[in-house]
């Protein structure tokens, strides 16, 4: 029996534990495939899916710095991929590529899940407004959560992101604000961090007050990157949590799309944790 092709593409990408992640989805779902990682040219990357596709790949998977590149070859774009911008699952059927954005999905299921915190009538905190920051605010809302606060260096990028929300957060009877990083005021259930600063090893990027007494601060980076806002989390009395369950969340749905089947997302991240904790 053949197998179906899918890989993940990104800049750099040697670091990636999504093959591991679906090449465990198959295995317990008895999915046939075989799933890669391909480390593309920054000036090549719609020739690198083109070629793919050639080659009879299915899907794949898209990572930085691809995925405002990713939503533009699309043939037809799921509505919460348009809302972020940009899609991080390109899905490949009768001569279109379909595009998708379950970021936001992987973050809202990490934590109602598999942290069995519902969002719903929280106050929520989202630290950044760029291309991590758009993926996953339109999930957020749907959650419902009370209020969220988006809060960036540069307001302006905070603004256009709430005004492009804007409809959504009505509907769900979602309060949504723009704010400078520095302006911040009140306290908050739940803080994500989708800014560069574990990526850059800065510091993080607000006051501890902005926490409420056992709040949720959750970094949408994983391994050492994470560290710092993790240590600064339980420092200050919240409860830190990385951004694996989210990869390992957003990856089960991007299965769910592909394979029609949904793996359990729960027990492979359990086993992954155990696999990084040993390497």
């Amino acid at each position: 029996m053949p197998l179906d092709h899918y890989c993940v593409m990104g800049h750099p990408i040697s670091h990636s534990r999504s093959p591991w992640i679906h090449t465990r989805f198959a295995e317990l779902t008895g999915q046939a495939l075989v799933y890669q990682a391909r480390d593309i040219a920054l000036d090549h990357f719609a020739h690198s899916v083109q070629s793919f596709v050639d080659e009879g790949g299915r899907g794949c998977n898209i990572t930085v710095p691809f995925k405002f590149q990713a939503a533009a070859l699309a043939s037809h774009t799921s509505e919460r991929a348009l809302l972020a911008g940009a899609c991080n699952v390109l899905t490949f059927q009768d001569g279109q590529v379909l595009a998708d954005n379950t970021d936001g999905l992987g973050l809202v299921n990490d934590i109602e899940r598999n942290l069995q915190l519902p969002l719903k009538a929280r106050r929520v905190l989202l630290l950044g407004a760029g291309g991590a920051a758009a993926g996953v605010l339109g999930p957020l809302i749907q959650a419902q959560p009370s209020h969220i606060t988006v809060a960036n260096r540069t307001v302006s990028k905070a603004s256009s992101l709430v005004a492009r929300h804007q409809v959504l957060a009505t509907l769900q009877n979602t309060e949504l604000l723009a704010l400078d990083l520095h302006a911040l005021e009140g306290d908050f259930n739940v803080i994500i961090n989708a800014t560069a600063s574990s990526l850059q090893g800065a510091d993080v990027p607000v006051a501890a007050s902005v926490l409420k007494p056992g709040a949720l601060a959750y970094d949408m980076m994983y391994g050492a990157g994470a560290q710092a806002f993790l240590d600064w989390a339980r420092q200050h009395g919240a409860e830190p949590r990385d951004g694996l369950g989210m990869l390992v969340e957003q990856a089960a749905e991007a299965f769910l799309i592909w394979r029609g089947v949904r793996p359990p997302a729960a027990q492979v991240l359990t086993e992954l944790r155990q696999v990084l904790d040993q390497a």
